[in-house]
C-alpha cells in the first residue's frame, strides 16, 4: 500500500522545479504542516511565503505576485479555501486572469473527525462555477506529479483538490498516461461506464473489476480534469454503454455528477446516477470509514452498478 499522499508530492515536484526557477513562490495560511509544504519552506525560504490564518489575504497576495510575474501556489485547508476567500479567487485570480494555481489540501472528508466544519464537500461546485477557473482532482500520486508539472508549463488560474491521506496507486512511475484536459481511459467495457474523479477512481476501478467477475462490462474513465471536463470522452464511451454512473467525494449538487447528466442528456440520452456523498452531515470516521459506509467502495460501487442495470 501507497504511503505517500499527493500533498506530499507537490511539494516534491515544487521544490525540484523551484530549484532552477526562483520565480516559483508557495504561500501557506498557517497550513505548511497540513499541506507537507514544511520542507519547501526550510529549503527556499525567500520563495516562501506565511500568511497566517488569513485565507482571504492568501489568495490576494498570491494574485498580486502574479501579477508581477511570479507563480505563487497557494495551498490552504479545501474547506476554507473554497467558502471563505471564495470572492477573492473570483475576482482576483480568475476576473484578472492572474497565474495562480489554488491548492485545496485535505480535500473532501479526509479531514474524518474534524467533521463538516472542516469538510469541503462544496469545492467543486463552487470553483467549477467561477468562469475561467479550471478545476483538478488527481486520483494518485504519479498523475499528481504529471498535472503539477503540467500546470507550471501554462500561465491561467486553477484548482487542485487533494486529500489528507496516502492513497492506494491507480497508476506506476512506469504507466502514467496524461494529457492535460483529457480524462484517462483505465478500463473498457460495453455495459456501466464509470466517470470518478479524485480518490473515488481506484474504488471505482475496483468496481470495474468486481463486475467483469459476474460478466458485466465497465468502461473507467478518470476525469481528473472535472473542468474543463472532457466532453468528447463522456459521450463517445456513454454512447457505448447501457448506463452511466458518476462517482465523486462531493455533494450530490453541482459536481462531476450534474456536469456528466448535462453532458449525456444533450447528446446520448441514458440513464445516469451519481454515486456522491449524502446530502447531510456526513458521519464522522475516517475516509475508509465514511466511504464503507455510504457504499462509495468497490463493493458498494459495484451493486449500485448492478442494481442500476436491472
Amino acid at each position: 500500500m501507497n504511503k505517500i499522499p499527493n500533498r506530499k508530492v507537490i511539494c516534491e515536484v515544487l521544490m525540484e522545479k523551484a530549484k532552477d526557477d526562483k520565480d516559483i513562490i508557495v504561500l501557506c495560511s498557517d497550513s505548511r504542516g497540513s499541506a507537507s509544504l514544511t520542507d519547501f519552506f526550510n529549503a527556499y525560504p525567500e520563495q516562501s511565503v506565511e500568511v497566517g490564518i488569513a485565507e482571504q489575504d492568501l489568495v490576494g497576495i498570491s494574485a498580486g505576485l502574479a501579477k508581477a510575474g511570479k507563480k505563487p501556489f497557494a495551498a490552504s485547508p479545501a474547506s476554507f479555501l473554497s467558502t471563505r476567500s471564495f470572492e477573492q479567487c473570483k475576482v482576483d485570480v480568475a476576473y484578472s486572469n492572474t497565474n495562480v494555481k489554488l491548492i485545496g489540501i485535505s480535500g473532501g472528508i479526509s479531514y474524518g473527525a474534524l467533521g463538516m466544519s472542516h469538510h469541503s464537500a462544496q469545492d467543486i461546485a463552487g470553483m467549477a462555477a467561477i468562469p475561467n477557473m479550471r478545476v483538478y482532482l488527481p486520483s494518485d500520486r504519479h498523475q499528481t506529479r504529471k498535472l503539477v508539472e503540467a500546470l507550471l508549463q501554462d500561465e491561467k488560474p486553477a484548482y487542485i483538490r487533494t486529500g489528507r491521506n496516502p492513497v492506494e496507486d491507480v497508476y506506476t512511475e512506469e504507466n502514467c498516461p496524461f494529457e492535460m484536459d483529457k480524462a484517462t481511459v483505465l478500463k473498457e467495457g460495453k455495459d456501466v461506464l464509470l466517470v470518478a474523479t479524485g480518490e473515488m477512481v481506484r474504488p471505482a476501478l475496483d468496481a470495474a473489476n468486481l463486475l467483469e467477475k459476474e460478466g458485466i462490462s465497465a468502461t473507467v474513465l478518470d476525469m481528473y480534469c472535472v473542468k474543463p471536463l472532457d466532453k468528447e470522452a463522456v459521450i463517445r464511451y456513454a454512447q457505448q454503454a447501457k448506463v452511466v454512473l458518476t462517482v465523486e467525494e462531493h455533494s450530490p449538487f453541482g459536481g462531476l455528477g450534474s456536469m456528466v447528466s448535462q453532458v449525456v442528456g444533450e447528446n446520448c440520452p441514458r440513464k445516469v446516477k451519481n454515486i456522491a456523498l449524502p446530502d447531510s452531515h456526513v458521519i464522522t470516521g475516517t475516509s475508509k470509514e465514511v466511504f464503507d459506509y455510504y457504499g462509495m467502495n468497490g463493493e458498494g460501487i459495484a451493486k449500485t452498478a448492478k442494481e442500476f442495470l436491472a
